[in-house]
């Protein structure tokens, strides 16, 4: 299970700088997709055999140049309640601020592991300068160039010392462990309660510690499956719910613990940004998507028209990927609830599926020889052989060809769709892989 980091500290100290220091060995994970302003704040990180992932806090403050004093506050505070450590990012340029002390002030009544760093340190003098930063009553501050990454081998060591020990994922079945995000005040709450009722048949709460998710099993209606909660959806939170940044922080471990996830959208509210940042997490955790249209009950216009244009911007939205379910409910009346679970339940079959060899060759090798991929510098290239890869997380399959080097990502599209034409693979992410043959 993996641990979470946050970076805090007030505007222009080089949180950024230092989350693509350690998010740079997996590059992948930070998304360039148009649109997503907000991609860079969440990645993960790898250093001496172990994972976590880190949020940066910086991109969520709005309008950075009046530095919103409480917006930082605020985010510190639900830092401390959503991570496994915090690196606490001040500047050695500036010395202590005001907005330092405050944010000390709050670490420092937190029981959380805080780590203190002294950043822009380029030179020997500013080695000296760093030992300003003792009064802020957090220790040690660690002295780091965050832009020419001097130091920070030092920090990531430390920082493996003082995270919690992960918790060894409870082997729970192979059963389907689905977890409802969205945004504050689309309806989760609501509809986890409109879940467990009250003839719930709880089996088993499996918990690691107060921050993990937390995964409680219902057997009921014909369903089993375990519910992934964090700790957080039924804590009332001493952080007023208006602020971006907590939804995502609330959502990351939902959704890396999960085989599902049940997108809520708020009906009366359509598609926001906010709803796009958490689509964001689940696609680059690779999860299986539900998309479930929430207080369908309140919408006046339920016509088929209305129903069709609604799904459209959906899809518009979140394109690629648009090849995921759409459920219209309403969790307070209780209408179609059931059927979200019966199409979670679906979607996460076809994740499990498996295309026999000769079935798919027999299918895609007519395909690729009627639209083979357009050849480059003169060299043509031919695909002779396809297969699932076994064992995987999501639906993978392998093409192999003569110069896998040239073949592109529309072209990967176009297989990815045409496997989806042929075999019901809705709502599972798919890879497709080209190999030399």
């Amino acid at each position: 299970m993996a641990n979470l980091v946050a970076i805090v500290g007030r505007p222009n100290v080089g949180k950024s700088t230092l989350f693509n220091r350690l998010t740079q060995s997996r590059k992948a994970i930070v998304s360039e997709t148009a649109g997503t302003t907000r991609d860079r704040q969440y990645g993960k990180c790898q250093w001496n055999g172990r994972e976590f992932s880190v949020v940066d806090t910086g991109g969520w403050v709005v309008n950075s140049d009046d530095i919103f004093e409480d917006a930082i506050r605020r985010q510190v505070t639900v830092a401390t309640e959503e991570a496994d450590l915090v690196l606490f990012l001040v500047d050695v340029g500036t010395g202590v601020t005001d907005l330092d002390e405050d944010v000390a002030t709050i670490l420092r009544r937190t029981k959380l592991p805080v780590i203190l760093v002294a950043n822009k340190v380029d030179n020997s003098a500013d080695y000296y300068e760093a030992a300003d930063f003792y009064k802020l009553g957090l220790g040690d501050p660690q002295c780091i160039s965050a832009q020419s990454g001097s130091g920070t081998g030092d920090l990531l060591d430390l920082l493996l010392e003082r995270l919690p020990k992960q918790v060894e994922e409870v082997q729970v079945e192979d059963i389907p462990r689905f977890a409802v995000v969205g945004r504050p005040n689309a309806g989760k709450s609501s509809l986890i309660n409109a879940f467990i009722g009250e003839e719930r048949n709880i089996v088993t709460d499996i918990a690691g510690t107060t921050r993990d998710s937390i995964y409680t099993r219902y057997d009921k209606f014909g369903f089993d499956f375990y519910l992934v909660d964090t700790a957080g959806i039924r804590k009332k939170n001493k952080v007023s719910e208006d602020l971006e940044f907590y939804s995502v922080m609330r959502s990351i471990r939902s959704i890396e613990n999960s085989d599902v996830c049940i997108l809520m959208i708020d009906a009366t509210r359509g598609i926001e940004s906010q709803d796009m940042n958490i689509f964001q997490l689940i696609q680059r955790n690779n999860k299986s998507l539900v998309v479930v249209v929430n207080k369908w009950d309140l919408v006046e216009d339920k016509s088929q028209v209305a129903v069709k244009t609604f799904e459209a911007a959906i899809r518009n939205r979140m394109a690629p990927f648009t090849d995921f379910p759409i459920v219209f409910a309403s969790a307070l009346t209780k209408q179609r609830i059931f059927k979200v679970l019966e199409t979670a339940k679906e979607v996460y079959l076809n994740r499990k599926q498996r295309i026999g060899t000769s079935k798919l060759n027999e299918i895609m090798l007519p395909i690729i020889e009627a639209f083979p991929p357009p050849s480059v510098k003169g060299k043509y290239i031919k695909i002779k052989y396809a297969a699932q890869i076994p064992d995987t997380q999501i639906p993978s399959f392998v093409f192999y060809a003569n110069l896998p080097q040239y073949v592109k990502d529309p072209y990967k599209r176009f297989l990815e769709n045409k496997i989806r034409e042929h075999w019901t693979l809705t709502g599972c992410p798919i890879n497709v892989f080209i190999r030399q043959k």
